[in-house]
């Protein structure tokens, strides 16, 4: 396993690992301090989700707390131009992107359907059913290649793809369809499985007869497994796989070990099937911890976290603003974006709420109580 940063928060690189050295070596502190900063505000920005779901501001969360180096070091590797294929908890790769924040707090609201323009951010929408956007992924890379933008060595033309999964989606079918695929066609792309240890309830040994950075093996996709806690080593060797992608040498799989903290979703209680000294012994190997350890060793004093705090807090005061500051999205927008054209079924269902919504005399089902009042202002 690849391992830059030991857990007494120390860069130790082993001489195997001498190439993801160096890539470290090549980055400024600027860059240590832009990872600490977005590791610490994606995890205000997540705390604040789950209390505002809990509030019955939102219909669902699903928190990536104890996953920020493997998401934060491998956004930040990927090129401007590259395209991100994420599941459905890669926040932190999206704040590394551009991506606007309040546009998942909507999706997660039912105030859309996913609002952030991929085109702009090169972060696609987020995927709810498992494993389907790995084939989109891989066939989006697929197309990358047929259209030259592949290997010729020149930075502005050559693009890769990357896709992000957690260890319970290998299981889908998809993934290994996506692999051959990816295999077959050599694709400009990088597997980036987030093994979290849980898929919701059932741990990786009970899913998994060998380590799951070998799964692509059999397709012919070498894979690396990295330390997911050691944000240095998910940005080195996402970094020098995106490259290899680009230059041609195609598809690589990476399984950054790492742990859920928290529940699989604000709908679970992992307390129901996870011992709590597990729990403790992975709170102990905090990523953010681990990197403010780094940091403070390099010199970096207390005004530098004390700043990262406040900008966490604002984050969260302007997102509780702007969710309660959110109107009720339209009823007609459920059914007015689900196909291009009309639709029969769809016109009839939107007839008959139309017509239920009248009977109540004009309110919605909201305003009789039956629902939360994610409006928040009633």
């Amino acid at each position: 396993m690849v391992q830059l940063l030991n857990h007494e928060g120390e860069f130790a690189p082993t001489k195997e690992h001498q190439v993801y050295e160096d890539i470290i070596r090549g980055l400024r502190q600027e860059d240590f301090l832009k990872f600490y900063r977005d590791m610490a505000r994606i995890r205000r920005f997540d705390n604040e989700a789950t209390a505002l779901q809990r509030q019955g501001q939102l219909g669902l969360w699903v928190p990536a707390i104890g996953q920020e180096a493997a998401q934060i070091g491998s956004g930040h590797a990927v090129g401007p131009n590259d395209h991100i294929f994420p599941s459905y908890r890669e926040h932190g790769v999206a704040i590394t992107h551009g991506v606007d924040l309040i546009q998942m707090i909507k999706m997660f609201r039912g105030v859309n359907h996913g609002g952030w323009n991929p085109h702009e951010t090169k972060f696609h929408l987020y995927a709810i059913v498992l494993g389907t956007h790995t084939l989109h992924a891989t066939g989006y890379a697929m197309g990358l290649r047929f259209d030259g933008k592949v290997g010729t060595g020149i930075p502005d033309n050559d693009l890769a793809v990357i896709t992000y999964f957690g260890d319970g989606a290998t299981a889908e079918g998809d993934i290994s369809e996506a692999f051959l695929f990816a295999a077959n066609h050599k694709t400009p792309q990088v597997f980036f499985c987030q093994n979290n240890q849980w898929a919701i309830s059932s741990p990786v040994e009970s899913q998994l007869p060998v380590p799951i950075y070998r799964r692509g093996e059999g397709f012919g996709i070498p894979g690396i497994r990295v330390d997911g806690n050691d944000v240095l080593a998910c940005y080195a060797v996402t970094k020098k796989l995106m490259d290899d992608a680009r230059a041609g040498l195609g598809p690589a799989l990476i399984e950054a070990f790492t742990y859920r903290i928290g529940a699989h979703t604000t709908s679970d209680d992992p307390s129901k099937y996870r011992d709590s000294e597990e729990v403790e012994y992975w709170k102990r190997r905090d990523p953010l911890t681990r990197f403010e350890t780094f940091l403070r060793k390099q010199g970096i004093g207390q005004d530098f976290f004390d700043e990262v705090e406040e900008a966490g807090n604002k984050l969260a005061t302007e997102v509780r603003e702007a969710t309660f500051a959110m109107p009720e999205p339209e009823l007609d927008a459920m059914f007015d974006y689900v196909y291009s054209d009309p639709h029969p079924v769809i016109e009839e269902q939107k007839a008959w709420l139309k017509g239920y919504e009248e009977s109540l005399g004009g309110h919605t089902s909201s305003d009789q109580g039956d629902t939360p009042n994610y409006g928040g202002t009633r």
